[in-house]
């Protein structure tokens, strides 16, 4: 048995698990599966290797995906630019067991974005300074797109600026504008970012990364300002397809 699995707090529903769960059942794959590993605490994570000696791969996701990195033998170029692990890959070998890190919500989310943008988009508003923003950021920058941050926190850093800040001259620069924040998740679908949606135009383009429901708030009020719209679920089947790379190159 191949035992691919998730290394997180709370899981409840988890993409990964639906998604490789589906896949290996299509692909006939009848010596793997996918399991959630909910850890209390980062410290608890070795301890699954004891009781599960057929891992093949490991999928990270909040709270540890930095928490996780001084456990790791090796970690990818791209990942440790980032700062946030969410693949990690299982090398075994007479010497033993030596676990990679990678990031592949970088491909995920590069993969996604770029077919939206077009020449006139060269700024980009991001909604939140949370870790999601970081693989947003990196990519951003591969891209060639400047931006900037909006943050609830009470200490802004450089970068960044208030939610209040956010207005008709600064939404004419930037056009690119995404959700790097939970608001809009279900059940709690009737929330978005507090931002001046009326002063949005086709021009823009609104990346949202929360994919349930489809279409959040967000994007609803987007889509009436004539803007194009997308929700994380593209990105998270493409980061996925990515680590499975990963575990079996």
């Amino acid at each position: 048995m191949k035992t691919y699995g998730l290394i997180g707090y709370r899981l409840g529903y988890s993409f990964s698990k639906g998604f490789f769960t589906e896949k290996f059942e299509k692909e006939n794959l009848q010596e793997h599966e996918y399991v959630n590993f909910e850890l209390d605490t980062i410290d608890e994570f070795p301890g699954i290797f004891e009781k599960n000696d057929h891992i093949a791969g490991l999928n990270c996701t909040i709270p540890y995906k930095q928490q996780i990195m001084p456990f790791l033998d090796e970690i990818d170029e791209e990942a440790a630019t980032v700062g946030a692990i969410n693949t990690v890959k299982i090398i075994r070998s007479e010497a033993g067991v030596k676990l990679k890190g990678f990031n592949t919500d970088i491909y995920g989310f590069e993969n996604s974005l770029k077919p939206m943008l077009s020449e006139k988009h060269k700024k980009a508003l991001i909604l939140g300074t949370g870790g999601a923003s970081k693989a947003i950021k990196y990519i951003l920058k591969k891209l060639g797109l400047s931006y900037v941050s909006a943050s609830i926190e009470e200490t802004l850093n450089e970068g960044e600026i208030r939610y209040e800040e956010i207005n008709e001259d600064l939404l004419k620069e930037y056009l690119v504008v995404i959700n790097a924040t939970p608001l809009g998740t279900f059940p709690k679908v009737e929330n978005c970012a507090n931002i001046p949606y009326e002063f949005l135009t086709s021009d823009h383009v609104l990346f949202d990364l929360v994919y349930n429901p489809e279409e959040t708030l967000f994007m609803k009020k987007g889509k009436a300002q004539g803007a194009a719209v997308k929700n994380g679920l593209e990105m998270l089947h493409l980061q996925a397809i990515k680590a499975w790379e990963i575990w079996n190159m």
